[in-house]
């Protein structure tokens, strides 16, 4: 006869690995862009060099227009994971699984411009792309807890700037997983029982900080912040004058004749 164990704790230890899965792998589709982002890109070296337009304004610009898209796929994508896994039936908890969701999404955009903008082939910015998701997956703490991690490289620095760390399994407690374990107690034996908390942290070594939630998706916010302030210092320093120059000539060459 199955013990409470199995009713309780593994069906959250599922529904913990489809959480890991769904932000992971949609993090990872992002690569079907890659092409538009080069695209993108080429036009506003070209629009650049013929003074048409700025570093600032070309990413206020794809800010503006991505947001409703990426605010749209977290929506739909949200909606439909979170009642088909089962998640606790909450209002306030569904809002912060797709705030944290749109927020991963932001700071994957960010990482994709940033690929685009040093390697300009598809080939290349493809394969950099997703050797970079793997790695930051491998060292986000569910395959392997963080405490246990090789310190010099995977713990230190990858684990830290890994966002899926701060969306799935952040040092403190997780904000996504925490929706699972909040107010909930496991079976341990047939003597005792320990709260959700206590299961959270002994599992994945996570300690329990009811605020860390917040800390985490301020986290993910300041990343994809900086992810595009990096975006900004590759496109005015290092597009314009070192892949683009004889491109821009080209451009500007093309323009004239046009005229």
């Amino acid at each position: 006869m199955p013990s409470s164990e199995q009713f309780g704790y593994l069906p959250k230890m599922t529904r913990v690995a489809a959480i890991f899965v769904f932000v992971s792998f949609t993090s990872l589709l992002s690569i079907a862009g890659v092409p538009a982002q080069i695209k993108e890109i080429k036009i506003y070296a070209c629009e650049e060099s013929n003074q048409h337009s700025g570093a600032f304004i070309f990413l206020l610009g794809q800010l503006f227009a991505s947001i409703p898209f990426l605010f749209l796929i977290s929506i739909s994508s949200s909606l439909v994971f979170y009642f088909l896994v089962g998640l606790r039936d909450e209002f306030s908890m569904l809002m912060y699984f797709v705030l944290n969701f749109f927020t991963c999404l932001l700071v994957n955009e960010g990482l994709v411009l940033a690929v685009t903008s040093i390697w300009q082939d598809i080939f290349w910015s493809i394969l950099i792309f997703v050797s970079i998701q793997v790695i930051m997956m491998l060292s986000a703490g569910f395959l392997r807890i963080r405490s246990s991690l090789p310190g010099p490289v995977w713990m230190y620095p990858i684990s830290y700037i890994a966002f899926h760390t701060y969306s799935i399994q952040a040092s403190s407690k997780m904000g996504l997983l925490e929706n699972e374990y909040i107010e909930t107690s496991f079976a341990v034996g047939q003597v005792r029982t320990i709260s959700g908390n206590q299961a959270l942290q002994n599992v994945y070594d996570i300690s329990a900080d009811s605020n860390s939630k917040w800390k985490n998706l301020l986290v993910l916010f300041l990343m994809a912040v900086a992810y595009r302030v990096l975006v900004f210092v590759l496109l005015k320093f290092y597009v314009r004058k070192n892949l683009f120059v004889p491109k821009l000539f080209l451009c500007n060459q093309n323009t004239r004749n046009s005229r």
